[in-house]
């Protein structure tokens, strides 16, 4: 990655702020448009766990980056975990490689996908997703520009969430253990109020949320608003 990359970058990111400020949805959404991405998004890591959905484009990405959270697979959570970027060209194939995963995020259009890891030095805060709606590669040059805009990812990640730097760090782990407090919260209503164990309350929250095509953030906030699974 050169110094004329993150420039760029910067000058691109800064342009989409117009008035306003820069954030992870700019820089995202400047990201996107830069590389020819259709829609993007990036998921933060807290003790290296899969936790927070910091940012996405749009619906299609939200709904994709949730997919990664509730199956516990995906190029999100490889790149995190092999500190690496991660492409599948085009995800009619990549059924081997994330069995779960792969149909959920077709189900939003997506066919190719790039990840990358936000990084700063050692460090590993979580990972970006490029999507595009057509099994085309992103060339190394957009590889390239894309690896500036996430190291800027990870800086304005750290800025918006300090406590990533102070969090005690366990060793990586693929799966679904990383769920944010809510959905914890959420699965201990379904197991008191249902006489379900911890790990049961949990399948069935992602189990639903599956089924109902919905994100499992959304399923664990109607439950503990609700106190049952409508």
């Amino acid at each position: 990655m050169t110094q004329d990359h993150q420039t760029a970058a910067w000058q691109r990111i800064n342009t989409a702020a117009h008035t306003g400020g820069i954030t992870l949805t700019v820089a995202c959404r400047a990201c996107a448009d830069d590389v020819e991405a259709d829609f993007a998004g990036a998921t933060l890591v807290v003790a290296g766990e899969l936790r927070l959905l910091a940012t996405a484009t749009d619906e299609r990405a939200r709904r994709a980056e949730d997919a990664q959270l509730i199956t516990g697979e995906g190029p999100c959570t490889d790149a995190y975990t092999r500190r690496a970027p991660v492409d599948a060209v085009d995800l009619h194939h990549a059924a081997d490689r994330w069995p779960v995963y792969t149909p959920l995020a077709r189900e939003q259009g997506a066919r190719s996908v790039l990840a990358l890891p936000l990084t700063i030095g050692a460090l590993a805060i979580g990972a970006m997703d490029l999507y595009r709606v057509e099994p085309t590669p992103f060339s190394p040059a957009h590889q390239e520009r894309a690896s500036a805009y996430a190291r800027i990812l990870a800086l304005l990640a750290l800025e918006e969430h300090p406590h990533l730097l102070t969090s005690h760090s366990r060793p990586t782990q693929r799966g679904p253990q990383g769920y944010p407090p809510t959905v914890h919260m959420a699965a201990g209503v379904l197991a008191a109020k249902d006489g379900l164990t911890p790990e049961d309350a949990l399948a069935r929250l992602r189990a639903h949320a599956f089924s109902h095509n919905q994100p499992l953030l959304h399923t664990a906030e109607q439950v503990i608003d609700t106190h049952r699974l409508d």
